[in-house]
């Protein structure tokens, strides 16, 4: 997936790693990045979630790795869509990433409202909202 950066070239979407006050590494972090300029963006679709993550962890944080791809659903779709082995993500492969997660969370839906669980129901809206508010390719 590309998206055009301000110096004319393709930046492309990767999975980075973004390390915040030198002590914590959030991986699998969805971040268009050029290679022509060497300038990087967070997703938009995941930027505030980066921003309320970072404000959780405070000014001071404990050194830790956190992956990004088991917090946030999108980062998790374009994480699957790697699973075939290719470093570059490709439409096809995230749609199907997509879908196939989106199915899992309703069948999980089904589960949870089976067992009158409102808070796991709450929990898998959360998820099911991440993935359907997020354009998959801006």
């Amino acid at each position: 997936m590309n998206k055009r950066c301000p110096c004319g070239d393709l930046q492309q979407l990767r999975l980075r790693t973004v390390v915040y006050a030198r002590k914590v590494s959030i991986t699998k972090v969805p971040v268009f990045s050029c290679s022509r300029c060497g300038s990087s963006e967070v997703h938009a679709g995941v930027k505030s979630e980066i921003g309320r993550l970072i404000g959780r962890l405070g000014s001071r944080p404990v050194s830790r790795i956190i992956p990004f791809d088991q917090i946030n659903e999108l980062a998790g779709v374009l994480a699957s869509a790697l699973e075939n082995g290719s470093d570059r993500l490709l439409a096809a492969d995230i749609a199907r990433a997509a879908e196939e997660r989106t199915n899992e969370l309703l069948d999980l839906w089904l589960i949870a409202s089976s067992l009158k669980d409102e808070a796991w129901k709450a929990e898998i809206r959360e998820r099911l909202a991440q993935l359907s508010s997020t354009c998959l390719t801006s």
